[in-house]
């Protein structure tokens, strides 16, 4: 009974050692420099499924006053419905941070906060938007990388080669282009898309796929449209 008991003391005395000696491994970061701006580098607008992970990490930078990068700062993250790894870091020799970043399972779209401590107080913050896409929404991205990418996107991938440049005025807009796409009805989206661009007195190299995808697929694709719009698409109100 004596060795038991000497065991079990022996047990909690050893415990909170263990416990105390893990806590120390991971000391809270603490910024070495203070940089009065913080700027977005990659990994902004990118739509990817509900939950899903980004297929390319966010990256920010950290400036001095002289717009060099600084080593050494501290940038912290945050944003309702993300899981960001790491939620802070030290900016590294190119005063650079990046983070992955895990969708919520909401479709719409996610802000990112990236803010890093002034040398006065306060801090300089940036916010970064990512889209998290519904399932009609990703069906509407996939049915757009295989049909309409190749024409509204100007950048090339490994994948296929961007032919935008090759085709006359007026230019295929992206279709994150808000700016346009945001005043065209629902119907005018369907339209020219079934029919091609002569249907609204649009491009005739705007070819007509109403036999080639299914009325599923073309309205799909308008709501991948709408949730990559940049400003983001506003639906009108309804009318009582």
């Amino acid at each position: 009974m004596r060795c038991l008991r000497v065991a079990c003391l022996t047990f909690l005395l050893i415990v909170p050692l263990g416990c105390t000696k893990r806590s120390n491994l991971n000391p809270p970061l603490s910024s070495k420099v203070y940089g009065a701006q913080i700027v977005l580098v990659s990994g902004d607008k990118q739509a990817a499924g509900v939950g899903s992970k980004l297929a390319d990490p966010v990256v920010v930078q950290v400036n001095g006053a002289d717009g060099s990068a600084l080593a050494g700062a501290l940038v912290s993250f945050h944003g309702e419905g993300l899981v960001l790894t790491p939620a802070e870091a030290l900016s590294d020799a190119s005063g650079q941070v990046s983070v992955s970043v895990q969708l919520g399972g909401i479709p719409g779209g996610y802000e990112l906060v990236a803010d890093a401590p002034k040398a006065g107080g306060g801090s300089t913050t940036i916010n970064v938007r990512e889209i998290a896409l519904g399932y009609q929404e990703k069906v509407g991205k996939e049915v757009s990388y295989k049909y309409c990418t190749t024409c509204h996107d100007p950048e090339s991938t490994p994948e296929r080669v961007s032919n935008l440049d090759n085709l006359t005025p007026p230019l295929p807009h992206q279709f994150t282009d808000g700016n346009t796409l945001n005043s065209m009805s629902d119907a005018d989206l369907i339209k020219v898309i079934a029919d091609g661009g002569p249907a609204l007195g649009k491009s005739p190299q705007t070819p007509a796929y109403r036999n080639t995808l299914t009325q599923a697929q073309i309205k799909a694709v308008v709501a991948y449209i709408r949730a990559v719009a940049d400003p983001p698409y506003q639906p009108p109100a309804t009318k009582h």
